[in-house]
């Protein structure tokens, strides 16, 4: 793959500074400090400007402990200041994405632009009742501690294997290196696009070298499947040989499992041939967010852009009932999406 240079201009250009700012405001907007950025937006500008230009020191992190999902998993949030640290990592992934995507798998589909969990689930339904021998039996797997096990040398090696801009590997490090612990912080924009990057060599030799024919992968959730159980078992033990010189390790709950055994349990969902429905758990939070949504006198982007995802969701699975019942008395589909308009049109 040919390096790319000469990215460095377009990183400090005012242009890309200023949409950096306005894109790490959106759905904060409302927050004094933010307001403050916005409302002074071309001597914040010309401020990060000079803070690139004569060498970036990023802030201290933000530490807040959250329980995350339906499962309600604990988890550790490092928050960076919006400004300008938010602002720098923005202007820093608006130049760079699109290069360290160039290789992305298809059916990568966290925190990718066009995709998602819906992406996913499309895929998953489609092949399902496609192919019924190739997808026979199934083997889904994740990466045990994934964010905190990245290592970071070997990240920035692969930095330089597709970008050959000193100054912006430079500025590359010191975000990797802002974080005192080992890995990359769950928090930082960069990291799930970082995070992402990580594994391409891992997809890669799924499909490339292992020739796995259906194989999704949502950030480190896994799932294969096959016509063939030894196979898949054989297919394990290569991955976690990879994984192990990527210093990382497979959790020890995967499985192999025949897929008309019982529904197929992964992002949340719950596959069968032709029927996709969603984790009981999954629904009872839906329902109490939006009940808590319904319950606020106004309608701010965050919980806007959070009922669109959901009713998408929803509507990509056998969910008529759950949608008709309990989101649509509460909330106006068209409103939610009025909200998010209004947003985008202020960048």
């Amino acid at each position: 793959m040919r390096r790319i240079g000469n990215l460095w201009s377009k990183i400090i250009d005012k242009n890309n500074i200023q949409q950096a700012i306005y894109n790490a405001s959106k759905g904060k907007r409302n927050r004094k400090a933010v307001k403050r950025v916005i409302n002074n937006i071309v001597f914040y500008t010309n401020e990060i400007q000079e803070i690139l230009i004569n060498g970036y020191i990023p802030k201290p992190y933000q530490k807040r402990k959250i329980f995350d999902g339906a499962r309600q998993k604990e988890r550790i949030i490092y928050k960076p200041t919006f400004y300008p640290d938010q602002c720098i990592h923005w202007c820093l992934m608006q130049v760079i994405e699109e290069i360290i995507t160039r290789g992305m798998y298809k059916y990568c589909c966290a925190s990718v632009k066009g995709k998602g969990e819906i992406f996913a689930v499309k895929y998953i339904k489609k092949i399902l009742i496609k192919d019924r021998k190739n997808t026979k039996y199934y083997i889904k797997l994740d990466i045990k501690k994934f964010y905190p096990s990245i290592d970071k040398s070997i990240l920035k090696y692969k930095f330089r294997k597709i970008i050959k801009d000193r100054k912006v590997l430079d500025l590359m490090d010191i975000i990797v290196d802002s974080f005192d612990d080992s890995g990359v912080p769950i928090g930082n924009y960069t990291s799930q696009h970082f995070a992402n990057f990580y594994l391409q060599d891992l997809d890669h030799f799924i499909k490339e070298s292992l020739k796995a024919k259906y194989y999704c992968r949502y950030m480190d959730d896994m799932i294969i499947f096959g016509s063939n159980k030894k196979k898949l078992h054989k297919l394990l033990y290569e991955i976690i040989d990879f994984l192990k010189k990527e210093k990382l390790t497979v959790k020890e709950n995967w499985q192999v499992s025949k897929t008309e055994s019982a529904p197929i349990d992964f992002i949340g969902k719950r596959f069968c041939r032709g029927y996709t429905t969603i984790r009981d758990t999954t629904f009872l939070r839906l329902k109490r967010r939006i009940k808590k949504i319904s319950k606020k006198e106004t309608l701010n982007y965050i919980d806007a852009s959070a009922i669109i995802s959901y009713n998408g969701i929803l509507k990509n699975t056998n969910s008529y009932k759950f949608r008709t019942k309990y989101l649509y008395p509460y909330i106006d589909i068209n409103k939610c999406k009025e909200v998010v308009r209004n947003e985008v049109k202020f960048r």
